[in-house]
């Protein structure tokens, strides 16, 4: 195992975590953003409106995009299981 193998793994961590948080960071991202607007424009300063929107969102992204997900959660644990492995011989 040398350098170029760990800077590898560490950059396929890094994308993989990066691929399975995007929908629920963008999703967060753009309702806090509408939320906000909507709190700007009506004068309402209720912190429930900023929560409940955001919980009920990423509830619907997650059961969208779950088994899509997974399959790249499972990709991932099988490929790095598989780097282990080879490094034990």
């Amino acid at each position: 195992m040398d350098n170029s193998f760990v800077l590898f793994l560490g950059r396929y961590t890094l994308e993989t975590a990066l691929l399975l948080s995007a929908p629920l960071l963008l999703t967060c991202l753009v309702v806090g953003v509408a939320v906000t607007l909507f709190q700007a424009v009506t004068s309402i300063r209720d912190m429930t409106l900023t929560i409940v929107p955001k919980l009920l969102a990423v509830g619907i992204v997650t059961l969208l995009f779950g088994n899509w997900m997974l399959q790249v959660s499972l990709r991932f644990t099988i490929e790095i299981f598989g780097y282990i492995q080879n490094i034990g011989r």
